[in-house]
């Protein structure tokens, strides 16, 4: 190389803070898999999504610790192998969030057998196709609508930790009595995000997790240790019938558009903004993603692991901490087998001290990444079925309801040719 591209390449920016361009190092780079501490704080940048639905639901739903970190760890190094990109492994968002609501319905027995029936699913509609033909459906309006929301819900619920008068997330006392602990920390954590978001000496999202780490320890983490190696309890489930039934009535039924509109088309679509030109981007399809959930939930589930997804709210996460290629998806898989197999129980804890707010921060960074995306729409008509998506799923629970009249909506706009 010669002495003025050495020149140009040391007066090169250290990051680019939009999603949807990516420097030709950035892109070629990320044919391969890398491991370096920027791709190692991409990796991490999705706990506040992972953990808080996950350890809530090994607390409230009695699950096995072992058993949930194992799965997510091993789906995780699949994925980064096979996809080669920064592909996303989360909990079922309305599975989580029904779970710890009933936990006296929704036992360790019926959240597997809503794995099973979940990975069965998806499955079925990846082998079939059937998934490339619903995937038709999502105009970019659509998906820019679901990113949207997505993006505003990060924000609202990472804004909640932040504020959130417990420090830690099995709601132990710790802190200063008066004192709103897990707020200044929160306060703290996010101006060091901010100052350290493109720094790749001292990457933000593993500052953040050190400084988290260090503040739970100091603030009372430290009775909640559990001082125990080797792998909590991994059993064999057998649910029944009426397992099955509540699983697929309860669990599945509400979550299965959220996992086609986001888990899958919108993981591809972000997949396409984030990564153009990338040679690993054709593997990066809405069936490909239904086919690799499905093979890993339908097995795990008999094990009792949390249902698993994709996301494009993890991708963003992940991307905005550094992540570019399946390295990062392979560090943290290998992270939560650690934790699985050999940390145990000091493992879960060790996660469980992280305060609330600092997961939170994390949060509210990937939901600003998600929300820009909506500046690729072009016409006025886009615009508002975009809108008019996050609107409605933002009053109502359901985002099912979102996604329908949103294509409804959009489909009705192209067939009558209407202008705004």
């Amino acid at each position: 190389m010669s002495n003025s591209a050495d020149k140009n390449k040391q007066t090169e920016p250290k990051g680019d803070r939009s999603m949807i361009s990516e420097s030709h190092d950035d892109q070629t780079a990320s044919r391969f898999l890398r491991f370096d501490r920027v791709e190692l704080a991409g990796a991490f940048g999705d706990l506040g999504t992972l953990l808080p639905i996950v350890v809530a639901m090994i607390f409230i739903n009695q699950l096995s610790p072992s058993a949930v970190f194992l799965g997510f760890g091993l789906f995780y190094v699949l994925v980064g192998y096979y996809y080669r990109l920064p592909i996303p492994v989360q909990p079922l968002k309305a599975v989580g969030a029904i779970a710890i609501a009933y936990p006296a319905i929704i036992t360790e027995s019926v959240i597997g057998a809503g794995t099973v029936v979940f990975g069965a699913f998806l499955l079925v509609v990846s082998v079939t196709g059937v998934m490339d033909k619903i995937a038709r459906l999502f105009s970019q309006a659509v998906v820019r609508g679901i990113q949207l929301t997505l993006g505003l819900i990060f924000l609202k619920k990472g804004i909640e930790l932040i504020i959130h008068q417990d420090i830690f997330m099995s709601g132990a006392p710790g802190g200063i009595a008066g004192v709103p602990v897990n707020f200044l920390i929160g306060i703290v954590v996010f101006c060091l995000v901010l100052l350290l978001l493109d720094n790749r000496k001292f990457p933000a999202a593993l500052v953040a997790l050190a400084v988290g780490v260090g503040s739970g320890l100091a603030f009372g983490g430290l009775s909640q240790l559990t001082f125990s190696f080797g792998p909590t309890d991994i059993h064999f489930l057998t649910p029944s019938l009426h397992d099955f039934w509540i699983a697929l009535t309860m669990l599945i039924l509400p979550q299965i558009p959220l996992t086609i509109g986001n888990a899958c088309v919108g993981t591809a679509e972000t997949c396409t903004s984030l990564f153009a030109g990338n040679a690993q981007l054709p593997k990066a399809k809405a069936g490909r993603f239904a086919f690799t959930m499905g093979i890993i939930n339908l097995p795990f589930g008999f094990f009792g692991v949390v249902p698993m997804c994709h996301g494009t709210g993890g991708l963003a996460a992940h991307y905005r901490f550094g992540a570019r290629t399946g390295g990062a998806p392979i560090m943290i898989g290998i992270f939560f087998i650690v934790i699985a197999l050999v940390l145990g129980q000091l493992g879960f804890s060790l996660l469980a001290i992280i305060p609330q707010s600092v997961l939170g921060v994390l949060l509210v960074f990937a939901g600003l990444e998600l929300c820009p995306l909506l500046r690729s729409l072009k016409t006025n008509e886009e615009y508002f079925v975009a809108l008019l998506i996050a609107g409605i799923a933002l009053t109502i629970p359901n985002m099912a309801w979102a996604f329908g009249v949103g294509i409804l909506t959009d489909l009705f706009l192209k067939k009558m040719k209407v202008k705004i």
